[in-house]
């Protein structure tokens, strides 16, 4: 299907053409719908295979990291073990109810309840909630604690601090909550600068929000520095957990002074993300936080699990029910897979690959704005032309491009992540070099350009498709 359009499913139907064989009833129809019931609900009439095959083609057309590398940088799109989706899949998770008696749930209470103590132990927290489904909603969890905390202090302290390397999350998240959001700068080296957060950080600041490693792939090395500023004038400081897959084993947020932080499950542990969703964000606290978290967190009472409702200071729930049961559990599976060992070796392959990439493409002749230091889980570069770059990556190559102008404008920042192996790292290098001469050289773009491409259309407008979208497909001439 390749370079193909896939024909819409309503173009292959045929009159009295099903899927499907239903045995006759002797229940009396009786209608519900009076008017607006329809006689004929206009829904395509194909066979099985037809089903099968036409939505078989539409996932050829997606692009994939089972079948190529992903390296979406600053979002850690690895291969995920489809071993996780089966064990998710179990009658045991899959077949239950929320409104079910504990006593019934007993076995998916004991996952949830082993992950939060797995999660503490990986990052240092005394105590997780697994309600957030995303990491932006732990984000805000985290703030709506940190806020509590204060509230219950009497404190009143209305400013968030977040570095200018954050996500744009970070601010979206702060704003949304009615905190005014102050930006931290960055010095010369990538890292915090110490005399401006120093003279930001006030008795009016409650949280300062910090990624390390940051977006620019670097670890920090003044975090004592960072976390002494901020527990010296009262504040709490928040971790967010979006690049943990480069320190796993490594070391933990909670023992560098951090009181908070969240963890992209969908991210880091085996869990498949994108287009929205499916996601978790579990949000951990210290000690003295841990009545402040939604309700209801896991225990253990005796030999039984519970859902306890009991604590004094709680923010409330902050989704339905208890989380998104089928993330937890393929997370919780992928821990158990891999072990202490394992996740540590997660991390140190990681660090290796995005180190390998980095100075490989260094002696091509790509500029990396730090590239004097080791990078942690993806590297940053900087490209005169970065938005051909991206393009032509993505469409002659079947490569999804790498995040580009970010953590700043003209960089180009990528993650090749622990499961890719040299060959393909070294494909994705090759590919950048010859997309890079081609912008150079009119005579490799014409080259290029003869090539056939994977892709069915060519570069959106995204900008048009968003304010004017066809949801129409034109009739054939």
């Amino acid at each position: 299907m390749e370079g193909e359009h896939v024909r819409l499913i309503f173009k292959e139907s045929q009159d009295g053409r099903a899927a499907y064989s239903l045995p006759k009833t002797t229940i009396e129809k009786r209608g519900l719908l009076g008017d607006y019931k329809r006689e004929n609900p206009g829904l395509p009439q194909v066979s099985e295979r037809q089903i099968a095959g036409h939505y078989q083609n539409l996932a050829d057309l997606n692009f994939c990291p089972y079948s190529e590398m992903d390296p979406l940088g600053s979002c850690t799109m690895k291969y995920n073990p489809p071993l996780m989706e089966a064990l998710a899949s179990l009658q045991g998770f899959l077949d239950i109810h929320p409104y079910q008696d504990e006593s019934t749930i007993q076995g998916v209470l004991e996952a949830m309840y082993f992950l939060d103590s797995y999660l503490c132990d990986i990052a240092g927290m005394a105590k997780f909630t697994l309600q957030p489904s995303a990491g932006a909603h732990g984000e805000s969890t985290g703030i709506m604690i940190g806020g509590a905390y204060f509230k219950h202090k009497k404190e009143k302290r209305t400013k968030i601090l977040a570095p200018d390397s954050s996500h744009g999350t970070n601010p979206a998240s702060i704003t949304n909550l009615g905190f005014e959001y102050e930006q931290v700068n960055s010095n010369e080296q990538g890292w915090v600068d110490l005399k401006d957060l120093e003279k930001r950080m006030t008795e009016n600041v409650a949280i300062f929000m910090l990624t390390n490693p940051n977006t620019y792939g670097l670890f920090d090395p003044n975090i004592d520095k960072i976390a002494e500023i901020i527990h010296r004038n009262g504040g709490l400081l928040y971790y967010d957990g979006a690049n943990l897959n480069a320190i796993m084993g490594k070391y933990r947020p909670g023992d560098l002074g951090f009181d908070i932080a969240h963890i992209n499950l969908h991210k880091t542990f085996g869990t498949p993300h994108g287009m929205g969703g499916p996601g978790a964000g579990p949000t951990g606290v210290v000690e003295k936080l841990k009545d402040f978290l939604p309700i209801p967190t896991v225990e253990k009472q005796g030999e039984k699990y519970i859902l306890n409702y009991s604590l004094e200071h709680s923010i409330g729930k902050v989704k339905a029910f208890y989380g998104n049961n089928s993330v937890l559990t393929k997370a919780f599976a992928y821990i158990l897979m891999l072990g202490p060992e394992g996740l540590r070796k997660v991390s140190e392959t990681a660090v290796v690959h995005a180190n390998y990439m980095q100075e490989k493409l260094k002696k091509k002749g790509f500029k990396f704005p730090y590239g004097d230091q080791h990078c942690m889980h993806e590297c940053v570069m900087k490209h005169e032309n970065i938005d051909a770059l991206g393009h032509l990556m993505s469409e002659y190559f079947k490569k999804l491009q790498a995040t580009i102008h970010f953590p700043e404008a003209n960089c180009y920042m990528i993650e090749p992540t622990e499961t890719e192996t040299k060959e393909s790292i070294d494909e994705y290098i090759e590919a950048m070099v010859e997309v890079d001469k081609a912008i150079k050289d009119p005579t490799a773009m014409e080259e290029l350009e003869k090539r056939q491409t994977f892709t069915p259309i060519s570069k959106i407008n995204a900008k048009k498709g968003m304010a004017r979208p066809c949801l129409i497909e034109k009739e054939e001439e």
